[in-house]
């Protein structure tokens, strides 16, 4: 009988297999550290490229905050006008009330009766004169209250005086500006002469 001694070729096998696993394995590792660098590459250029972006933003974001500074300065601007034409609109309406009103107050006073004094503070007004009975001061009053211009007219005082030997009646009367829109005109009483 013939013996073969088959341990060197097991060996061999074994070797070879060993090699070939040994070469599997570093061809796993390259692949690996490849795929892991593909995806470093990947990463870094995403982050550049979110770097970039961010940074276009922020010039943007710097622009429109200087586009929101001229814009609120623009604004104040505007609100400055808008104050300035209000305080002349408001100064074209006083320039004509007042003398409206005095014209209005000069037609409504009956004869025998004088003012000695008118004077506003904001809506009030207060106006003091003389009249020779107390029916030209009522007359007087109810005409100041059907005006466009006077409204919550009231005696304050009421005093006889004598003046020059006459006697006279002394009044002071308060009342308010009217605001609201003008009521219908009625005819003035007729004052006694």
């Amino acid at each position: 009988m013939i013996k073969i001694n088959l341990l060197p070729l097991r060996a061999a096998r074994k070797k070879e297999s060993a090699i070939q696993q040994i070469a599997i394995f570093c061809v796993s590792l390259l692949l690996v550290a490849a795929v892991v660098a593909s995806m470093y590459v990947v990463k870094r250029m995403q982050i550049s490229a979110t770097q970039d972006d961010i940074s276009v933003a922020t010039t943007k974001i710097n622009e429109l905050k200087k586009k929101i500074g001229k814009l609120e300065e623009l604004k104040t601007l505007k609100d400055q006008v808008r104050k300035k034409l209000d305080v002349l609109a408001q100064l074209r309406k006083n320039k004509t009330g007042p003398a409206h009103r005095l014209a209005t107050l000069s037609d409504i006073t009956p004869d025998q009766l004088w003012l000695t004094g008118y004077s506003e503070s904001g809506q009030a007004i207060k106006i003091s004169g003389m009249a020779t009975n107390e029916e030209l001061i009522a007359a007087f009053m109810r005409s100041l209250e059907g005006s466009a211009d006077y409204m919550g007219v009231e005696l304050v005082v009421s005093e006889q005086i004598e003046s020059g030997g006459t006697k006279l009646k002394r009044f002071e009367l308060s009342c308010k500006l009217r605001t609201g829109p003008e009521p219908a005109k009625q005819p003035a009483p007729n004052a006694p002469k």
